[in-house]
């Protein structure tokens, strides 16, 4: 849905003299200013297809948030930039649809080059960048590609290497790589609510599709979708900027209100000999995924129905459409089928399929309708990084090894053991090239920031991408090493016996002394924020303001199996509450925490449950801080809300006893609502329901909004000012330390 040290521990260790540390005081300008207090923070890293080069989007030491293209000599680990978007870039401001689809990826604020592509033949490399196309060559060169003005989404390479396609005014284009470089629309009807190539809102904000075409592998096919909005009922979006504003007539669909209508078209690369897929009598579906078979002879697409009880895996003929259902996920009661990116058809036929069926997140190897479970137990794959099919195994993510930390294991297509593959204490992300000969690990702890490694199979390192060491006097953290607390984690019990995880943060205690409590909250499902990883500079602001930092995962969050997730089934705003409300009651209990002064924090769901815990028991909390809050479920999306709160026409008793609003004048205590007054996920409408409702009760409360910021408030100086509004909110409220 919405989706965000070592000083004084490493002083204990030995490794930084306590007499000889110097402290620095760490400010807020700084945690915010460039270079990123955390070290470089490479993203979108690749290996190219014939695995000599690896690239990665790197930001910046002058301006965290632009990014450029450089690429690393995987023979030498020499670096070269690629691609400075400074210099290539023409400085255009990008299209609504672009910025909006930024938003839906979690890069708002990003700047430079967002994204790229390798061409198969490992020579180049498509770039988009400000509104136009460019094929980067390794040797710093780019050629912009001739293709019109305006906005162009979704741009890729071909699998075959023969053609470079985008989305352009609703419509595919697709462009030759060589000669002429003739271009051509393959579509043409796309205009006012009709839309092809590119994925509806609820696929891009809820289903983590973000394309709407899919090339075959052989290049003779694309499968595309084609949506139409006209069902989707109209939110008038004002984007209220400092200056300006905007209105916008936003298809939003709410929910119990209809989606849009979508439908799957195959046809060739000259948008000829198109054929229409079956995906059932109902049109009110969900297009959940598409995946060609690594011979171009069948099409998969996943089909899930508007419940999201029912997920169908089709097999689609490309020359007719036709299709037929290979298998059929089923909710159990009181559930709902979650989605994932695993499924990966072979080259021999068979599938690796991810699925929940027995309470837990697992592989599965579907061969000629037999099915081989390939892991097992209280635990949960998190992704499938990559497949070895010449040699059989399986590689993923998983938290197999405790819930708090991410690891690379192996598998055996056949089963058997599973193997980890990284070292234990840590945090790790996976990339894996096509034929998962090497992996490129991100991995952080409480005590260092992220690290980007090369390793091989056996998880052992090649080479360094970004060590990004912290113990290193150049890096930018280091300097406040010496006064970095270290944070801990333990277990509380939820009123069911299960078992909760918390994790804290202390400053340096005196004897005797109490202190306050930032007890920062999100709540949600398909989220977990305990873990050990790195948390970030403003956390150890937080505590060096004198704070106890302290957040607990509630039932209802992710990765502890359907069982703790299905909780919430029908009822927000219950467990995920009661369960916050025992962490508030656990630190009370604490000789060292100052009962009387535990601030709640939250932000998205995290705001809609500062909301609902100060209704729920006033008192509890000193003071509470909603961003971006939801208030009324009924005024967000389909596909999120009605997976866990079903359709509010048939339960309208469940969306009331799980708004905001029904008991918005049992607040008591001091609250501060921020909202960014052009924010298109929750929208401002969310607050300004709760602010008049709290104005007709005489409810006293505070309020900071923020002219053009989205549902991301941050950015150069806003920032700050946001945090610095929350300080002193908090000052006010709760009095100084």
């Amino acid at each position: 849905m919405w989706k965000w040290i070592a000083g004084f521990a490493l002083a204990m260790a030995g490794l930084v003299p306590v007499a000889e540390a110097q402290v620095a005081p760490l400010t807020l300008e700084r945690v915010f200013a460039s270079p990123d207090i955390q070290g470089p923070a490479p993203r979108a890293m690749k290996l190219s297809p014939d695995g000599k080069w690896l690239t990665v989007l790197r930001n910046r030491a002058d301006e965290k948030e632009r990014f450029d293209l450089w690429a690393m000599d995987t023979g030498t680990g020499q670096w070269r930039m690629l691609v400075d978007s400074k210099k290539v870039g023409s400085g255009a401001e990008m299209s609504e649809a672009e910025k909006m689809q930024m938003e839906r990826a979690r890069l708002g604020g990003t700047r430079g080059i967002i994204a790229y592509e390798w061409a198969p033949d490992s020579q180049s490399i498509l770039v988009p960048l400000e509104g136009e196309l460019y094929l980067a060559e390794l040797d710093g060169s780019a050629e912009k590609l001739p293709a019109d003005a305006g906005a162009k989404l979704n741009p890729a390479v071909s699998p075959g290497g023969g053609y470079v396609s985008f989305v352009s005014d609703q419509n595919l284009v697709v462009m030759e790589t060589g000669g002429a470089r003739k271009k051509w629309h393959v579509t043409s009807d796309g205009a006012g609510t009709v839309h092809w190539g590119e994925a509806e809102f609820v696929a891009q904000e809820e289903m983590a599709r973000t394309n709407g075409y899919w090339w075959s592998p052989d290049d003779r096919h694309i499968a595309v979708e084609r949506f139409d909005e006209a069902p989707v009922g109209i939110v008038t979006r004002t984007a209220i900027g400092a200056e300006t504003t905007k209105v916008y007539q936003q298809r939003y669909p709410k929910a119990g209100t209809a989606n849009a209508l979508v439908e799957l078209w195959i046809m060739d690369p000259l948008g000829q000999n198109k054929v229409k897929v079956d995906l059932g009598s109902d049109p009110d579906i969900y297009l959940a995924r598409v995946k060609w078979a690594p011979d171009g002879k069948a099409l998969y697409v996943q089909r899930q129905n508007r419940d999201q009880t029912v997920l169908d895996l089709l097999k689609v003929d490309p020359a007719t459409g036709r299709s037929e259902i290979v298998f059929t996920e089923k909710a159990a009661d009181k559930s709902w089928v979650n989605l994932s990116t695993a499924f990966t058809p072979l080259k021999d036929g068979s599938l690796i399929w991810w699925s929940e069926r027995d309470g837990h997140g697992h592989l599965y190897h579907v061969a000629k309708g037999k099915w081989t479970q390939l892991t097992k137990g209280d635990w949960e794959v998190a992704e499938v990084d990559g497949i070895d099919q010449k040699r059989g195994v399986v590689y993923f993510t998983g938290n197999k090894d405790g819930v708090l930390e991410r690891h690379l294991y192996s598998v055996s297509l056949k089963g058997g053991a599973v193997t980890r593959l990284t070292e234990l204490g840590w945090y790790n992300l996976v990339t894996m090239d096509t034929a998962a000969t090497r992996a490129i690990v991100t991995r952080s702890n409480p005590d260092q920031p992220p690290q980007v490694y090369l390793a091989d199979t056996k998880g052992k390192r090649i080479a360094w991408v970004e060590e990004n060491d912290v113990r290193k006097p150049d890096h930018p953290y280091h300097p406040y090493l010496a006064s970095h607390q270290e944070r801990t984690f333990g277990t509380i019990k939820a009123a069911d016996g299960t078992e909760l995880y918390w994790e804290m943060i202390k400053p340096r205690m005196e004897p005797g002394k109490r202190y306050p409590v930032f007890f920062q909250h999100y709540g949600g499902p398909h989220a977990q924020q305990v873990a050990r990883k790195w948390g970030g500079a403003l956390q150890q602001y937080i505590v060096g303001k004198g704070y106890i930092w302290f957040q607990i995962d509630n039932r209802g969050s992710a990765n502890r199996g359907k069982k703790f997730e299905d909780a919430l089934w029908h009822a927000m705003g219950s467990v995920e509450v009661e369960d916050q409300l025992a962490g508030a009651a656990f630190l009370k209990t604490l000789d060292f925490v100052d009962g009387g002064r535990i601030a709640t924090y939250g932000w998205s769901y995290g705001g809609y449950m500062t909301l609902k815990l100060l209704e729920a028991a006033p008192g509890v909390f000193a003071a509470g801080i909603a961003g971006a809050p939801v208030s009324k479920w009924e005024l967000y999306d389909t596909h999120y809300t009605e997976r866990y709160m079903g359709d509010p026409r048939l339960v309208p008793d469940a969306y009331k006893a799980s708004n905001t609003v029904e008991n918005a004048l049992r607040i008591r205590d001091p609250l501060l609502l921020i909202h960014g007054m052009a924010d298109d996920n929750v929208v401002l409408e969310h607050s300004t329901v709760m602010m008049g409702r709290m104005q007709a009760g005489g409810v006293p409360f505070q309020v900071m909004l923020y002219p053009g910021q989205t549902h991301r408030v941050g950015g150069p100086g806003i920032s700050v000012h946001l945090w610095e509004t929350i300080f002193a909110f908090l000052d006010r409220s709760m009095g100084k330390r």
